[in-house]
């Protein structure tokens, strides 16, 4: 039991606290962002990914079909606005579709 005093404070908050102190918060952010790809553009388009990574707050997005490629670049704001809405303004700046 905690003594009088002590404060306690959500799991996510003590992580989150953690992860900032060592100055691992942008890493865990990028990793969410790969791991939630397929989540976020649906199972069709993550079949059609190669490769997906962060780099200095860059998505970028290696793809299979050119036609896909060609679609995701005329979606690429709202695709921004999902992922920063998601993971935060930080997390990802902007996005690469090779």
């Amino acid at each position: 039991m905690a003594k009088k005093g002590e404060e306690f404070q959500h799991v996510s908050n003590a992580i989150r606290q953690l992860l900032q102190s060592y100055r691992l918060e942008g890493r865990f952010d990028e990793a969410n962002v790969v791991a939630s790809w397929e989540r976020l553009v649906g199972k069709g388009v993550a079949r059609q990914t190669r490769r997906i990574f962060i780099r200095n707050r860059v998505l970028f997005v290696e793809l299979q079909s050119a036609g896909l490629k060609h679609d995701l670049n005329l979606h690429k704001p709202q695709i921004l606005e999902v992922l920063r809405k998601e993971f935060g303004q930080e997390a990802v700046q902007d996005l690469v579709l090779m």
